[in-house]
């Protein structure tokens, strides 16, 4: 009973302190001059992942296992992730880009834990046979912080196709208006003035450009660097979830819709490792392969589970709307 109220406050508390930092996040995204905001705004965030934690120590203590045995637990565990990858820049004193990436992710995963949309699975339940083993803390974990680490690496890629698509539009138009300069001045001296008045005031659109190609050089370096961290753990994983195969079922692989495409999704991002040791394919190209990942990871960790069948059925849900 003791356990089961102090997980109530506990969701209700980061419900109500997610909101809150959902507002903070869209003015700091509006004005990004108020450092007072933005420093409210990543306690709130430290404040939600302190209750997801008691939340997650909690249900630990009181069930005897590590919570990851349905997928309301295991968004939790993902929210959770999600805060840390968030929190490490914080604390190293740095604010990266990749902060634009993980605090939307992770305020969003647990605001969708905390709907009511999974409302079956919030109790959790006395662990099936094939899942009693010292094998769900690394399997689970291991590949639930894989997918944490690919889609945070895989949506900084995506961010950099939509700034490098915008810079594309907007280098078309800058030749557009400089050809219809240079066909519509006739005199000389005209188009002389007309040149260096371009000029002066290109200056600030150049400035800006400058800028926002080094923005998408650090998108393309921390992606990189995020997914090339997932990549590892969904490897340590999938190994480990081979193992317990092996020791539950008797094989290594049963080519079950979830080890499928846990498979396809390592190898899509097997895919973009390989492209980057080539020079020439990195920035937007190894983007779109990781734009690819980011939505096979979606299939094979949230829409498997709608199927219901194979030996992970016990993962499946059903969503039940009020």
């Amino acid at each position: 009973m003791i356990f089961s109220t102090l997980e109530h406050i506990l969701i209700h508390i980061s419900f109500s302190t997610v909101s809150v930092v959902i507002t903070l996040h869209l003015i700091t995204l509006l004005v990004n001059e108020i450092v007072g905001l933005y420093n409210s705004f990543e306690k709130g965030m430290i404040v939600t992942f302190s209750c997801i934690t008691g939340l997650l120590v909690t249900r630990w203590i009181y069930w005897k296992h590590l919570p990851l045995s349905n997928l309301y637990e295991s968004l939790i565990f993902l929210s959770w992730s999600f805060y840390i990858i968030h929190m490490i820049p914080y604390f190293k004193k740095q604010k990266q880009n990749f902060s634009a990436i993980t605090a939307p992710s992770a305020i969003f995963t647990q605001g969708f834990v905390t709907s009511g949309l999974l409302t079956e699975m919030h109790q959790s339940a006395i662990l099936v046979p094939a899942l009693q083993s010292q094998w769900l803390m690394m399997h689970v974990s291991m590949m639930v912080l894989g997918y944490a680490a690919l889609l945070g690496g895989s949506l900084l890629s995506v961010a950099l196709l939509i700034i490098t698509f915008q810079k594309g539009i907007i280098s078309i138009f800058d030749k557009r208006k400089h050809l219809l300069t240079k066909a519509f001045f006739f005199g000389e001296i005209q188009y002389i003035n007309e040149k260096s008045n371009i000029l002066q005031s290109g200056l600030p659109f150049y400035v800006k450009n400058y800028y926002r190609s080094q923005l998408i050089e650090q998108l393309d370096h921390w992606s990189y660097r995020v997914i090339s961290l997932g990549f590892i753990f969904l490897t340590i994983g999938i190994l480990s979830g081979a193992v317990w195969a092996n020791e539950a079922w008797g094989s290594y692989w049963n080519w079950d819709p979830k080890e499928t495409w846990a498979f396809i999704t390592w190898t899509i991002f097997a895919i973009y490792l390989h492209i980057r040791t080539n020079k020439n394919l990195q920035g937007a190209n190894s983007a779109i392969v990781a734009f690819i990942g980011f939505l096979i990871i979606w299939i094979c960790y949230f829409g498997v589970n709608l199927l219901g069948i194979g030996l992970h059925s016990y993962g499946s849900f059903t969503l039940k709307l009020n």
